[in-house]
């Protein structure tokens, strides 16, 4: 693996570049608000695609009953925004989490994401944006493995390098994937969850302050992150982080988060992570400027027409 090829590679891209997005969009509330952001975030960012992703959690049966609710969310949240653009190009990802880490998951959002890669080089990257266990991403990896010339992955998985632990949801689903994806040498971005992405919080009050009655789509979220805190809290007073939205910024021009470059970890199946200093580098974001950026979201939420 050429470190020096990682490192330009993973230099924020100057001017508009192409994007698709992985998302369990049925899993929580905060996709949504990541698919929303994204679609009004066009100065920057032209969406190409967006894949439903595998999940499985007290909002699904199954990994394949997750996705399949994904799906169907996605295209609920576009009516909601009267997005009617993507519908040709929303697919459908992996049915259940990889067997192991050489054993891909075959489907059309993985064959899309192969084919849809070959229009684009070192040069002129694809971003893939991934804010669900890996399954899809990894499967494009394994199916392909040229495909990693061709792209730059902005994951959102694993927790702090300094928490406690490393239960991480999105790569706890799929640790397979999740270790398929840090060892790949793929250029890739990560966002850990707990004591960074964490940071990125909202309230009701908030909510209901710079959002209620600007638009459907907003009024929806508005009701849906406050049945979500009841689901997970059931307390009066609480606060939601919308960790989804964080990889969506890192493209965007703003002050809105720090990063830097480390030796890509090692994601091990006990819930903890290992690292090895011989190994390629990624980066690593490790603060999020969250009034900056929580910001900005509101301001383009309230701009979806009605």
């Amino acid at each position: 693996m050429d470190n020096a090829k990682i490192i330009k590679r993973l230099e924020k891209p100057k001017g508009k570049v192409d994007v698709v997005l992985d998302t369990d969009t049925y899993n929580e509330i905060d996709d949504q608000f990541a698919l929303a952001y994204l679609i009004q975030s066009e100065e920057k960012l032209n969406l190409q695609a967006v894949y439903a992703a595998p999940f499985f959690n007290h909002h699904s049966e199954s990994p394949e009953d997750g996705m399949q609710r994904s799906y169907q969310e996605l295209f609920n949240c576009y009516k909601l925004m009267n997005e009617t653009r993507y519908h040709e190009v929303t697919f459908k990802g992996s049915t259940q989490f990889l067997k192991d880490e050489q054993t891909p998951e075959e489907s059309a959002a993985v064959r899309d994401l192969i084919n849809r890669s070959k229009n684009y080089s070192e040069e002129n990257p694809l971003y893939v944006i991934g804010i669900a266990a890996a399954t899809n991403l990894a499967s494009a990896i394994l199916l392909d493995p040229t495909i990693i010339d061709r792209i730059v992955i902005l994951w959102l998985g694993g927790l702090s390098y300094d928490w406690h632990d490393n239960k991480s949801f999105n790569s706890g689903q799929d640790v397979a994937a999740a270790r398929v994806l840090l060892d790949s040498g793929v250029p890739l971005v990560q966002f850990p969850g707990k004591n960074v992405i964490s940071a990125f919080t909202t309230t009701g009050p908030e909510l209901e302050y710079w959002l209620k009655g600007k638009n459907k789509f907003c009024d929806y979220m508005i009701e849906k992150t406050a049945e979500e805190a009841r689901i997970c809290y059931g307390g009066s007073v609480w606060s939601r982080a919308i960790w989804d939205v964080v990889p969506i910024a890192w493209l965007l021009d703003g002050e809105f988060m720090l990063d830097t470059l480390i030796k890509s970890p090692i994601m091990q199946y006990n819930d903890y992570y290992s690292f090895d200093p011989r190994r390629h580098f990624i980066k690593y974001v490790y603060r999020i400027e969250r009034d900056n950026l929580m910001n900005d979201l509101f301001i383009k939420l309230s701009k979806i027409p009605s």
